[in-house]
């Protein structure tokens, strides 16, 4: 079967999922990023069920995608994924992953590197399965989560639910 005949299948087939923030400066209030991977989720019809801003803490972070997880089909972590010394997302979620989606980072940072220039290099975004569930960890950066979704990840979700065997 064709990617065109899978994403036609899988047109109809929705996400639960969990939005995370692992930040030490934003809160619900001001968490722009989390609020527009929320919106845009739900305007693609699918559900958020969980929703928490975590410190950029690996232990804080990991506790907090694995029980999002038992709830949900996936969880998309925001925050903690570029160079400085509290960026420790990825440090928190690879350990978890099952199988890394290698695609995911090139491609955010080939078209992050289109918007931004040479400083897409220092983005660590990652994406793969843990248990059979979607994990995404995208940059702390309104514009970066934007570009994650909108150019990745909602075209494929779909087509990553079916071939999962999630969703509703």
């Amino acid at each position: 079967m064709s990617v065109h005949e899978h994403h036609r299948r899988a047109a109809s087939r929705h996400l639960k999922m969990a939005v995370i923030t692992a930040s030490d400066t934003r809160a619900a209030a001001d968490d722009e990023s989390g609020r527009l991977i929320r919106e845009l989720l739900e305007a693609a019809g699918h559900q958020v069920a969980h929703y928490a801003v975590v410190p950029d803490e690996p232990e804080r972070i990991a506790r907090a995608v694995s029980l999002a997880l038992t709830a949900c089909d996936g969880a998309i972590v925001n925050g903690g994924t570029g160079i400085a010394p509290r960026d420790r997302t990825i440090e928190a979620l690879r350990p978890m992953l099952d199988r890394e989606i290698e695609g995911f980072g090139e491609l955010f940072r080939m078209l992050s590197y289109q918007e931004i220039g040479a400083a897409a290099m220092l983005s660590r975004a990652i994406a793969g399965i843990a248990g059979g569930r979607l994990i995404a960890a995208l940059p702390g950066s309104p514009a970066g989560c934007r570009l994650a979704m909108e150019k990745l990840l909602l075209p494929e979700l779909g087509h990553i639910v079916h071939l999962l065997g999630l969703g509703v």
